[in-house]
C-alpha cells in the first residue's frame, strides 16, 4: 500500500524514468547499441503470441543477459508498431516498489500514462527480477486471469525458485523460457566473427548434408579457448577489461549470490560453507564420473545431503547430471555412478584459473563445453556409455537417445587430439557400441583436422571440436525456430 501522496509521486516519476520510450519512442541508447542474442528470435514469438492467455517467464542463470533481452524485446515491439504507451517495464528489485503488488504497479503505471480510464487491452507489461516479490506466482496468475487483453512477461535470476513456483502455481498460465549461458555460435556472433565460418558439406548416413567449416582453424581454436575460459556471459565477452577480473565478477555476481542467497532462501540451507565446498569440488572435476560414495569421502558430507545439494545445483542451472547406459544403450535400474558437467565451462576459470589448450584438464573442459551446447535441446536425452570388457572400463563420451523410442540415435566421441584419424584402432569402444546398436555413422572431434573415413559398416566424420561446438549451437537455434514456425 502507498503511504502518502509524496511517495506516490516519487513512484510515478521512477516509472517514467524506467520507461523512456513513453516519450522518446525508443529504448535507452546503451541497450540499443548492444548486440542481440540469437535466442531473441525464439523468445519474441512467445511474447507476441496472444492466441493463448499465458504469461511468459524468462528465466536463467545470473548475468546471461535477461534484462537486456527484455529491452531488445521492447525495441522489437516498437518496431512492429506497438504504441510506446502500451509497453510498461517494471523492475521489481527497485527499492521504491517494495511491498507493492504487481497489480497495483500496473495500475500506477497506467495512471502515470494518464490512461487510468483507457480500455484494458493491448498492453505488454514486463516485470523484471520478479522473484523479489513474495508469492509472485500467485499475483501473476491472478493478473493473467483478470486482464485477458494484457500480455504479462516476467523475468528473474533466482532460476531455481522461478521454475519450481512456475510449475507449482502457474500450470496452464505460464510459458517458461530458459535463457542459457552463451553458446559458442552466439559467442562468435556477438564478437562479429562470423566471417570465420563458411558453408560446407559433411558426410552423414552415406550422403552429403549442409554444414559448416572454418577458413582459419587456429583463430577459431583461439576463440574456443577464450570461450571455455571466459565466454559464458555476454558482459565478459564484450568487455576485455572484465577478463582480468573474471574470478571476482563471476564469483561475486553469480556463484556467491546463488550460494549465499538464492539456494539457502529457497531450500532453507543452513550450512552454506558445506554447500559451497561441494560445489567447488564438482567444478574442479567437471566431466568426470562420480558416485555418491566417493563424493562423500572426498568432501566429508553425508550422501543424503550430497543428493539434495546436487538437485539444488541442477535446479539453479549451474550443473547438468548425465547418466550412463550400457554397451547396448540400456539404462541402469540402479544409479550408482554418473557424470556432472558445468552448464557453463567458464565457471571453472572463475573459481580456479584460466586453462591453456595444453593443460591436462583441458580435454574435460572441451567435453564440458560441447555438453553445454547440447543441453539446450529438448528432443533428445544425452547420456554416456560405460561398461566393462575384459575387466577394463570402456566408454563412449556422448550418446543421444531418442525420447520417443528410447533407442540411441547417435554417438559422439570427444577428443582433443588429431591422432585418432590415423589410429582408428584406439576407437574400438566407440566402434563396438555402434555395432551393438546398429548405428552406421559417428562423429569424433579433433583439434584441427577434418576428415571422413568410410569403414566396412560405419562412416566416421572427424571434425575440430571448436567447429562442432559451433555447429551444435547453430543447429539448436535452427531446430527451435522450425518448431515455432
Amino acid at each position: 500500500m502507498l503511504k502518502d501522496d509524496i511517495m506516490k509521486e516519487q513512484i510515478l516519476k521512477r516509472m517514467q524514468f524506467d520507461n523512456p520510450w513513453w516519450v522518446s519512442g525508443s529504448i535507452p541508447g546503451d541497450y540499443d547499441k548492444m548486440k542481440r542474442r540469437l535466442y531473441l528470435d525464439l523468445f519474441f514469438p512467445l511474447v507476441t503470441d496472444i492466441s493463448l492467455r499465458r504469461g511468459v517467464i524468462l528465466m536463467g542463470p545470473r548475468r546471461v543477459g535477461k534484462t537486456v533481452m527484455l529491452f531488445h524485446t521492447i525495441e522489437e515491439l516498437l518496431k512492429q508498431g506497438v504504441s510506446p504507451q502500451k509497453i510498461i517495464y517494471l523492475s521489481i528489485d527497485t527499492p521504491i516498489y517494495n511491498n507493492i503488488s504487481l497489480e497495483e504497479l500496473f495500475q500506477l503505471a497506467r495512471e502515470s500514462l494518464k490512461q487510468s480510464d483507457a480500455p484494458l487491452e493491448g498492453y505488454y507489461v514486463f516485470y523484471d527480477e520478479i522473484q523479489y516479490l513474495k508469492e509472485w506466482e500467485v499475483h501473476l496468475k491472478s493478473l493473467i486471469d483478470s486482464y485477458r487483453g494484457v500480455k504479462f512477461i516476467a523475468s528473474g535470476s533466482a532460476a531455481a525458485a522461478l521454475r519450481m513456483k512456475s510449475v507449482e502455481s502457474g500450470a496452464g498460465r505460464f510459458t517458461d523460457f530458459m535463457l542459457p549461458p552463451l553458446t559458442f555460435n552466439e559467442y562468435i556472433h556477438l564478437l562479429g566473427l562470423n566471417n570465420l565460418i563458411v558453408p560446407a558439406k559433411m558426410y552423414w548416413d552415406g550422403r552429403e548434408i549442409d554444414s559448416y567449416d572454418t577458413i582459419d582453424i587456429d583463430t577459431l581454436n583461439r576463440h574456443f579457448l577464450n570461450y571455455i575460459n571466459y565466454g559464458g556471459y555476454p558482459e565478459i565477452v564484450l568487455s576485455s577489461n572484465t577478463h582480468d577480473d573474471v574470478s571476482q565478477y563471476v564469483r561475486h555476481d553469480i556463484v556467491d549470490k546463488v550460494m549465499l542467497r538464492d539456494l539457502p532462501s529457497l531450500y532453507g540451507i543452513k550450512d552454506i560453507q558445506e554447500l559451497n565446498r561441494l560445489f567447488v569440488h564438482i567444478v574442479y572435476r567437471s566431466g568426470e564420473e562420480f558416485t555418491y560414495e566417493n563424493l562423500s569421502q572426498d568432501s566429508g558430507i553425508d550422501k543424503s545431503t550430497i543428493k539434495r545439494y546436487i538437485q539444488y545445483f541442477e535446479s539453479a542451472f549451474l550443473i547438468k547430471v548425465v547418466y550412463k547406459v550400457t554397451e547396448n544403450a540400456k539404462k541402469f535400474q540402479r544409479i550408482t555412478a554418473f557424470k556432472i558437467y558445468l552448464t557453463n565451462p567458464s565457471l571453472r576459470c572463475a573459481l580456479f584459473s584460466p586453462l591453456s589448450a595444453s593443460d591436462s584438464m583441458f580435454g574435460h573442459m572441451v567435453e564440458t563445453a560441447i555438453y553445454a551446447q547440447w543441453i539446450q535441446r529438448g528432443n533428445v536425452e544425452i547420456h554416456y556409455a560405460r561398461w566393462k570388457e575384459n575387466k577394463k572400463d570402456r566408454e563412449v563420451d556422448m550418446v543421444g537417445m531418442n525420447v520417443a523410442t528410447q533407442k540411441p540415435s547417435w554417438a559422439v566421441e570427444i577428443k582433443w587430439s588429431d591422432r585418432f584419424i590415423e589410429q582408428i584402432s584406439e576407437l574400438k569402444p566407440l566402434l563396438n557400441f555402434l555395432e551393438n546398436n546398429k548405428l552406421s555413422n559417428t562423429l569424433v572431434t579433433t583439434i584441427s583436422k577434418r576428415f571422413y573415413k568410410q569403414m566396412t559398416s560405419v562412416g566416421i566424420q572427424f571434425i575440430p571440436a571448436s567447429l562442432y561446438a559451433y555447429i551444435v549451437g547453430d543447429n539448436t537455434i535452427k531446430q527451435r525456430k522450425m518448431m515455432i514456425n
